[in-house]
């Protein structure tokens, strides 16, 4: 039930709830030279550069119901990428807009961008990573975004999951502050809820393991979701299959299982 619904209940101005959605998942490749790893690192950060980044953001504006204000977008060197967008649950007219605001449309010859929107703020930040010393390299994507009013960024869970290669993916919800009814009474959070996966296709979840750690009374969910089969084809990088020998693609799954298992419990496995 929503607090914004009319016909059951009637809120005092503006509906005063900040809801957050924080997105973390992991991409894991076996890289087993140096050159790998440079390859891999190189083909991340094309396929993830700020112009993409930034077309899964406006998407994700757009499946929220909100409106671009600004865009900030970053490409680093010597990798990784950063982009932000202001929006706002309504479109805002021209002459109340700030001059500095672009409204999405980015300039050719600008070389970052950042998104902004009057109530809210969506923002992605990419992180390639590699060691010598580890034949693994990994991906990692995180992505923000805050609401204010009667959006959800709930909403856009399930694109945001098919638009990565995903094999840990971590996600913490919470709702913020308080908003009044017509005879005062506060309310501090306007949906039901008593899990994340709710909110995520049963397809999806079928492919994961899953686990909670929730605080429902101070409004906070976690779950964290680790995929459960590997195909080795997914995870080699410029290496066949064929050519591989049993005890070699044993002693790959065994590398990935164990990078895998390390991130989503956060700690290190000897």
């Amino acid at each position: 039930m929503s607090v914004t619904d009319n016909n059951k209940l009637k809120l005092y101005g503006f509906n005063n709830l900040t809801k957050s959605l924080s997105f973390n998942i992991y991409d894991v490749c076996y890289t087993e030279t140096d050159e790998d790893r440079k390859k891999y690192i190189e083909y991340v950060d094309e396929q993830y550069n700020s112009e993409r980044l930034t077309g899964i953001l406006k998407n994700v504006t757009e499946i929220i119901g909100a409106k671009v204000l600004n865009i900030a977008k970053q490409d680093y060197d010597p990798q990784g990428a950063s982009v932000t967008l202001l929006i706002s649950e309504e479109e805002v007219p021209v002459y109340v807009l700030d001059p500095s605001c672009n409204r999405g449309e980015l300039a050719p010859i600008r070389e970052n961008i950042v998104g902004h929107l009057d109530k809210s703020h969506v923002t992605v930040h990419t992180y390639p990573e590699s060691h010598p010393q580890n034949n693994i390299s990994t991906f990692r994507v995180d992505i923000d975004v805050a609401t204010c009013g009667q959006i959800s960024p709930l909403k856009a869970l399930n694109y945001l999951i098919g638009s990565f290669d995903s094999d840990i993916i971590t996600i913490d919800y919470k709702v913020r502050g308080f908003t009044r009814d017509m005879d005062g009474k506060k309310h501090y959070i306007d949906h039901k809820i008593n899990s994340i996966q709710n909110f995520i296709d049963k397809n999806t979840l079928s492919r994961y393991m899953l686990t909670d750690m929730n605080i429902y009374q101070a409004n906070i969910f976690h779950t964290k979701m680790k995929l459960k089969a590997i195909e080795l084809e997914n995870y080699i990088f410029d290496i066949k299959e064929e050519n591989l020998s049993i005890d070699e693609k044993d002693k790959i799954i065994e590398s990935l299982q164990k990078e895998m298992t390390e991130i989503f419990y956060g700690i290190n496995v000897n």
